[in-house]
């Protein structure tokens, strides 16, 4: 039973519990309120202190008179109703902000390879099973915001530690560290091969001489050091609200681009090699017969041996967990019911956008689509400006999203390593510059690397979406709210075994995959 472990309530153990949301945190000697009657201190994040520690602070006491008119504000939207209080400091991150964010964890890389997806299930399933992995993606998170209201908790790691101890806190902050570290590592990988041949592209250079712009290693660093660490040494995740928003307005123009494509390139579309040769204008859909050429006719349902790939590929495709409780924990006025609302947003725009994206994608080039979709256009025309351009916006948008996944494993270091430690600039530095330079010694070194992160991430993503968040919830939520077999536990008990399933059809694939050298099974974001 939950109740007999160490620390069992948020005001037991002020060591372990103790959070500390991108190095924020309170003193081991901090009381914790336990509801919202008790006025919390109004400093520039709110943060939920006893008066003794409110009056220590100079700084403190004269925030408090500053933002007296939100706090009182505050105040008066939770006046007369119990609530949990959280251990941890009150956000000031907006709504749309905090939308922008989530939204930027969820929008990966991956969604250059949804058309190929779409291409090796049909329209239909491909929309039926992105469909279900959205539902599910929404439940896994209330399932994490519903444990963390029943204790007062918005860490990843803590809830682990509520459920089972230090071995869950340490199972959950080791699974966020591999999974992300696995993900920047994959958006540096697309900087380090992409940029050069964007760069060459718009040069005009079809023989590269060993030019130092020409060399991903020098630009991945490059890149690293002025774009990604001051980004990443934000104090707060808030502040990248903005970034998130270009980043998904990136995304935003590539989908443009994609849908204007499909009305440009005719079908079945030539090869850029023989472009010199044959007119794309005289190619057609329509065969000498007069029918439609069979290549060109959209499969609605499709069962080939890629198939069973493209599952793991959308199950991943909405991967945000880690960021989703470093992102509840700065929202402006915190209550289970507006973090759900900022999930289902983000989730629900980048369902559409993701759909849009395949369906468009694949219309465009049916079966010839390849795994990554720009590719595809390149055969077309290399030096196509609009698609150097979105190649930009792409290398652009994976950019931004490396400080947003970089905060939840800076967060899990702190966690398991300086649990009830107050937030220090030093150290707060210190580790996004060591997480950067790991990252990129990783890219540079070690090529093939990512056979090792497809292996992570297929045991990673599975824990952090699915089995994490239903085993949680059935150890905290008390057996006197909703007993085992009660319906709840029982769906989150089924929800853990899926994810055991995804598991274990991930791991097969890449096993597979390593022992016939085919090497295309995806791992996960």
């Amino acid at each position: 039973m939950s109740e007999d472990k160490p620390g069992a309530t948020a005001e037991t153990s002020p060591a372990e519990v103790t959070a500390i949301p991108n190095g924020k945190g309170h003193e081991p000697g901090d009381d914790v309120m336990a509801t919202a009657k008790t006025p919390p201190a109004a400093d520039d994040e709110k943060e939920t202190v006893t008066n003794s520690a409110q009056n220590s602070s100079p700084h403190r006491a004269e925030n408090a008179a500053f933002n007296l008119p939100e706090s009182q504000e505050f105040l008066s939207a939770v006046e007369d109703k119990k609530t949990t209080r959280f251990t941890d400091f009150e956000g000031k991150t907006s709504f749309g902000m905090s939308v922008f964010n989530l939204g930027n964890a969820i929008m990966g890389s991956g969604i250059l390879g949804l058309a190929y997806a779409m291409a090796n299930t049909g329209v239909i399933l491909f929309l039926i099973l992105l469909t279900v992995v959205a539902v599910l993606s929404s439940y896994s998170i209330h399932l994490l915001l519903k444990c963390s209201g029943i204790v007062g908790i918005r860490a990843y790691e803590q809830l682990g530690y509520r459920a089972f101890g230090t071995p869950g806190k340490m199972a959950a902050g080791i699974a966020i560290t591999l999974q992300n570290i696995g993900a920047m590592s994959s958006y540096l990988y697309i900087v380090k091969y992409e940029f050069p041949l964007v760069i060459q592209a718009f040069l005009k250079v079809d023989q590269p001489s060993g030019e130092w712009f020409l060399n991903g290693n020098y630009l991945v660093i490059i890149v690293s050091i002025a774009v990604i660490l001051p980004l990443a040494l934000m104090k707060q995740l808030g502040y990248l609200g903005y970034t998130s928003g270009f980043s998904l307005s990136c995304m935003v123009f590539f989908l443009a681009a994609v849908i204007y494509k499909k009305f440009n390139i005719p079908c079945p579309f030539v090869d850029f090699a023989f472009n010199s040769t044959v007119s794309a204008v005289n190619v057609s859909t329509m065969d000498p017969g007069g029918e439609v050429d069979p290549a060109c006719i959209p499969k609605m349902a499709n069962l080939n041996s890629q198939t069973a790939y493209t599952i793991p590929i959308l199950a991943f495709a909405f991967v945000c967990h880690p960021e989703v409780l470093p992102i509840y924990t700065e929202l402006r006025n915190p209550t289970q019911k507006k973090m759900q609302h900022v999930a289902n947003i983000s989730i629900t725009v980048m369902y559409v956008m993701y759909f849009l994206a395949a369906l468009f994608g694949y219309l465009t080039f049916y079966g010839e689509v390849e795994a990554e979709l720009l590719h595809t256009y390149s055969r077309i025309d290399p030096y196509d400006t609009l698609i150097l351009c979105v190649r930009v916006a792409v290398l652009t948008a994976v950019t931004l999203t490396v400080p947003i996944v970089l905060f939840p494993v800076r967060r899990a270091i702190q966690q398991m390593i300086f649990p009830n430690k107050t937030f220090n600039w030093l150290r707060h530095i210190a580790i996004a510059f060591v997480l950067l330079t790991f990252i990129n010694l990783l890219v540079i070194f070690a090529p093939n690397i990512l056979g090792i992160f497809g292996v992570i991430g297929a045991t990673s993503a599975p824990c952090l979406i699915f089995i994490f968040p239903a085993i949680f919830y059935i150890r905290i939520v008390p057996k006197e709210e909703e007993p085992l077999r009660s319906a709840p536990k029982i769906m989150a008990a089924c929800f853990a075994g899926l994810g055991f399933l995804f598991m274990i059809m991930s791991l097969s694939f890449i096993i597979i995959d390593w022992t016939t050298g085919t090497s295309k099974a995806a791992s996960g974001h």
